[in-house]
C-alpha cells in the first residue's frame, strides 16, 4: 500500500482511499481488477489491529533512515496536526465574514495575527466566533509549549 511499516490506521486508510480511486475497475482507463483485489487484501490485513500485528511480527524488519534534522516521531506529529487542521469540524477552519480579515480562517490569524483573536474574543462582532477562538489560541499555546519541551530536551 506504499506506507510506511509504522504508519497510523489513519494513514493506512487514506493510502488505502487515494490507491482505490486510481485502481478501481470502473474507472475509465485506468481501472485494474487484480490491482484492486491485492489492494482490498492488503488493507484488510492492515486495518485489524491483530493481523496487521501478526503480518508485521512475520516481515523482516527494513531499517529506514530518517532525514537529517527531523524524527520520525516529530513528522508524524506534524502530519496529525496538518490531518486535525483539516477536518471540517475543527473550529481553526472557521472563517471570518467581516474586516480586514474577512475570507482568513481563525487558524490562519492564529499564526499571523494572534493579537487581532484576542481583541475580536472581547469586542461584541466576535461572540459568535468566541468559543472557536478559545479552542484556537488553547492549541496554539498547547503547541508552543510542547515546541518549547522538545527545544529544551533537545538542547540538554
Amino acid at each position: 500500500m506504499q506506507v510506511h511499516p509504522s504508519a497510523l490506521p489513519e494513514v493506512v486508510e487514506a493510502a488505502y482511499r487515494v490507491l482505490a480511486m486510481v485502481l478501481h475497475p470502473d474507472r475509465s482507463g485506468t481501472g485494474d481488477a487484480a490491482a484492486m483485489a491485492e489492494l482490498n487484501w492488503a488493507y484488510a490485513i492492515l486495518r485489524d489491529p491483530e493481523r496487521r500485528m501478526a503480518y508485521d511480527s512475520s516481515r523482516v524488519p527494513i531499517p529506514v533512515a530518517a532525514p537529517s534534522g527531523s524524527s520520525l516521531l516529530s513528522r508524524m506529529k506534524e502530519a496529525v496536526a496538518a490531518a486535525e487542521e483539516r477536518m471540517p469540524d475543527n473550529p481553526a477552519r472557521m472563517v471570518l465574514d467581516f474586516g480586514r480579515y474577512a475570507g482568513r480562517n481563525l487558524g490562519e490569524l492564529a499564526r499571523i495575527d494572534p493579537a487581532y483573536l484576542e481583541w475580536l474574543r472581547r469586542h461584541s462582532s466576535g461572540v459568535r466566533y468566541r468559543h472557536a477562538i478559545d479552542a484556537v489560541l488553547a492549541a496554539q499555546a498547547a503547541f508552543a509549549a510542547r515546541r518549547a519541551s522538545v527545544s529544551a530536551a533537545w538542547n540538554d
